[in-house]
């Protein structure tokens, strides 16, 4: 029971980093389709509300320690503006599951001042949408015995 509880905690925590990899590891820890896709949205949702929440506390008190060189225009904050600019909340949510990561994607749109009910919104269905493709993708390619799950 313990071990089951510490395989489901570990996926929930790495679905907080990036949502890809509830799909990729559930079906080697047994879990089923709604299993992962649970879990995948847990772990998403879970960093999307704590980053928007603390996202500009984050920015200001925490990244100072680690950044030394104050620098405003830095590639991966121009890359950041870019998508911001060219894709708004909607193309941003829709990508964060896919590109930007949970963190990254909660921080940007909590930076630039993105209203938190949409976000929240439109995060839980773009997450939704690629944790089911990604879940019964994997499924499928388990199915034609390109990737073995055990």
């Amino acid at each position: 029971m313990l071990e089951k509880f510490l395989t489901y905690l570990g996926i929930y925590l790495l679905a907080c980093l990036k949502s890809i990899l509830p799909p990729l590891l559930g079906p080697a820890a047994g879990m089923s389709p709604l299993e992962i896709i649970i879990i995948t949205m847990a772990g998403l949702m879970t960093s999307v509300v704590l980053f928007s929440f603390l996202g500009e506390k984050i920015k200001k008190n925490v990244l100072p320690i680690f950044i030394r060189k104050k620098g405003k225009f830095s590639p991966q904050s121009r890359r950041m503006v870019r998508i911001w600019t060219k894709y708004g909340i909607i193309g941003t949510c829709f990508l964060t599951p896919l590109i930007l990561s949970p963190v990254g994607g909660s921080l940007l749109v909590s930076t630039v001042g993105a209203p938190r009910k949409q976000v929240f919104f439109y995060m839980f269905i773009f997450g939704l949408f690629w944790s089911i493709v990604w879940t019964f993708s994997v499924d499928w390619l388990i199915d034609l015995g390109l990737i073995n799950s055990r």
